[in-house]
């Protein structure tokens, strides 16, 4: 076996190629299996705190970030009716204060485009389009992977980091059993120009209401506005990413709420709508020389803004744990051990945020405030968030 086991990679999303470029990094040949034809992803904004920051400013990406990024000065909770407004926690200068790193708001396809161009930067080769893993078989020490196009690949281990609907998990440890939150997504993203100046502000706002939130922050250095809404709904259980809605049936959904929210929806060209599913995570990730990363091991709802950032995290402890160990089922072992937990408790705590953004106390100003004074006080929140933001992938122990 080579002195840098060789890796397939099932998945070329964000986790997939920050796992990809780590590992290029340390010298490991590399192939990136992704399904879809040309390299893209859906567009919408994801939240980059500080912990994943930290792990993408390691891999010499700190450059491409704050040019394609926006730093985030704050977080603002706002009622849904009134838009009578409280401090969340103050970001910009802070977060680099407290955790050594920005907090980043960035158009996830920006964000792709960056770890790619990394990626192959260090290996023209490295990414196969066009390339669905349809079965997985390990013989020799060896990982065998057969594409549905019938094409062959192996190497030294496999990573699947193909998603909630991965086939490597699949393959391992058979269908999950999703069961629908009860809760449906819009999402799209907004010209900024569309959009009156308070609602271009540098700040993640969160709107609560009962039964429903609305989160929106700028994207692409303020070009652009991200918009995700969420309700309970049960008569949509489609999960998918590009399946489109209508404005007016978005704006139907947030009757009543607040002129700004409203504003917003009227804004969006084509919201977006899929429903959020439950799964539990997985307690076990590797098996031989096979293992999992980011949502195909512990997909999450998206109300800790974490899903992103515990995929860029595997991405890197699954790399230096193959550095420390020369055996490979025992890296993967070491790379599951330390991160189990704390994913685990991502998908929990996410759970928990679903019902605070959302308890029937936010129905009435009076006692909205008083519930928002106690949830999102100053030590109720640093309880929930410092033990996010502090962690170091490139320190934990592997």
């Amino acid at each position: 076996m080579p002195s840098r086991p060789e890796v397939l990679i099932a998945g070329g999303g964000l986790g997939g190629l920050t796992a990809a470029l780590a590992l290029l990094r340390r010298g490991h040949p590399v192939k990136v299996l992704e399904q879809a034809s040309e390299l893209r992803e859906v567009g919408a904004g994801i939240q980059l705190s500080a912990n994943a920051n930290r792990v993408l400013f390691s891999l010499g990406l700190e450059d491409a970030l704050r040019a394609a990024a926006n730093p985030a000065a704050g977080k603002r909770i706002r009622l849904w009716n009134t838009g009578q407004t409280w401090l969340l926690f103050d970001l910009g200068s802070e977060s680099v204060a407290r955790y050594g790193f920005p907090y980043f708001t960035i158009y996830r396809a920006d964000l792709h485009r960056i770890l790619a161009d990394a990626v192959l930067a260090l290996d023209p080769q490295a990414i196969v389009l066009g390339a669905r893993v349809a079965d997985v078989d390990e013989n020799d020490g060896r990982v065998g992977v057969t594409l549905a196009d019938g094409r062959r690949q192996d190497a030294d281990l496999l990573v699947g980091a193909d998603g909630v609907h991965s086939a490597v998990r699949t393959r391992l440890f058979g269908a999950d059993q999703p069961r629908f939150s009860g809760q449906l997504a819009w999402r799209g993203v907004i010209p900024a120009e569309r959009l009156p100046a308070h609602l271009r502000e540098p700040l993640a706002y969160n709107w609560v209401g009962p039964g429903a939130h609305v989160i929106h922050y700028p994207l692409r250095r303020g070009e652009l506005v991200n918009f995700v809404g969420i309700l309970e709904r049960d008569d949509w259980q489609v999960e998918s990413w590009t399946e489109a809605g209508s404005v007016e049936e978005c704006s139907r959904d947030f009757a009543g709420w607040h002129e700004d929210v409203q504003t917003l929806i009227h804004a969006l060209e084509t919201p977006f709508k899929w429903a959020l599913m439950l799964r539990e995570p997985l307690p076990q990730w590797s098996r031989g020389r096979i293992t999992l990363l980011g949502d195909a091991c512990h997909p999450t709802l998206p109300m800790l803004a974490s899903g992103a950032a515990m995929a860029i995290e595997d991405g890197l402890v699954l790399a230096r744990s193959l550095e420390a160990h020369a055996d490979v089922p025992t890296a993967l072992q070491r790379y599951q051990e330390a991160r189990v937990a704390r994913t685990a408790r991502v998908v929990h705590g996410s759970a928990e945020n679903a019902r605070r953004f959302h308890n029937p106390a936010l129905a009435h100003a009076e006692g909205a405030a008083a519930y928002v004074e106690r949830e999102w006080h100053e030590a109720r929140v640093r309880e929930r968030y410092e033990w996010l933001f502090t962690y170091a992938a490139d320190e934990v122990p592997v």
